[in-house]
């Protein structure tokens, strides 16, 4: 007496959910991508040729009207100019070689920028200005 066993696999993979899914993730990404705020400044930047390798570790940022930025942890805080010595000492904490950016709008006084630079020299930041690729 023979016996059959007729237990077959079914081998078939449906897309269907798999599809579902991504398509669930992409909207998901969509809608909160257009939630995160950025965090910048619109400075018209002077143009220059020179670029730098290295990276800084945090920016002072300064607009046409003299307001002054810091970057402290990530995020832009608006400081008095009183204030800005103080806050990049904290942003910075104790780095090897600190390298501050500065970004100035290309409006502002020199005078302005000299200040900033000369608060770099007096703790012995290394300064790195800016600047918007020539056209």
């Amino acid at each position: 007496m023979a016996l059959r066993q007729s237990s077959k696999i079914n081998t078939a993979f449906s897309m269907s959910s798999m599809t579902d899914i991504i398509f669930l993730l992409l909207l998901f990404f969509m809608i909160t991508s257009t939630l995160i705020a950025p965090n910048a400044l619109k400075l018209m930047l002077p143009e220059s040729n020179n670029q730098t390798a290295e990276k800084a570790i945090t920016t002072v940022s300064i607009t046409a009207d003299l307001k002054y930025y810091v970057n402290i942890n990530g995020k832009l805080t608006r400081v008095s100019f009183a204030e800005i010595e103080s806050a990049l000492q904290r942003s910075i904490g104790d780095q090897p070689e600190p390298y501050i950016a500065l970004h100035a709008d290309k409006t502002v006084p020199f005078d302005e920028v000299v200040k900033i630079m000369n608060i770099a020299r007096r703790n012995q930041f290394k300064l790195i200005v800016a600047t918007a690729p020539e056209k």
